[in-house]
């Protein structure tokens, strides 16, 4: 399912974000076949992005690596979906307004200035996500 990157009350162009530790510049495409930032680190099939500050920020602070933690303006430059991994039964509807993509984001900007989670937070989402390591489950990826 596709998705427009225009609102539906206005013609104002939709922000997209993308939370991670690289470390990128303005003009650069972030693209979907390199090892993930994420689990077993698997060449990445999709692109992942974000409507929402906070769920870029849960992506910058859960990426693995000790590089500073960013958050990137981007546009998409193709077609975007739902993202599974956070939509159809962890959040119905997809409040998170979490996307993925197979054709790369462009990155328009750095969000230079921003607040993470709290430690505990963080830990309690750490923690969650190795259980959920413990019972074989991964990203959905097909």
């Amino acid at each position: 399912m596709s998705k427009s990157i225009e609102t539906q009350h206005d013609s104002k162009p939709q922000q997209f974000f993308h939370g991670t530790k690289a470390q990128l510049k303005k003009g650069d495409l972030i693209s979907a076949g390199f090892n993930s930032n994420y689990g077993k680190q698997k060449k990445a099939l999709f692109v992942y992005l974000s409507a929402t500050l906070d769920a870029a920020i849960w992506g910058a602070e859960l990426a693995l690596g000790d590089a500073p933690e960013r958050i990137y303006v981007v546009e998409p430059t193709g077609p975007i979906e739902d993202d599974p991994n956070l939509t159809d039964k962890k959040f119905p509807g997809n409040p998170t307004k979490s996307y993925r993509t197979r054709e790369p984001l462009l990155i328009v900007d750095e969000i230079k200035h921003w607040q993470g989670h709290s430690h505990e937070q963080l830990t309690t989402m750490k923690q969650n996500i190795a259980r959920l390591k413990e019972l074989g489950i991964e990203a959905i990826e097909d």
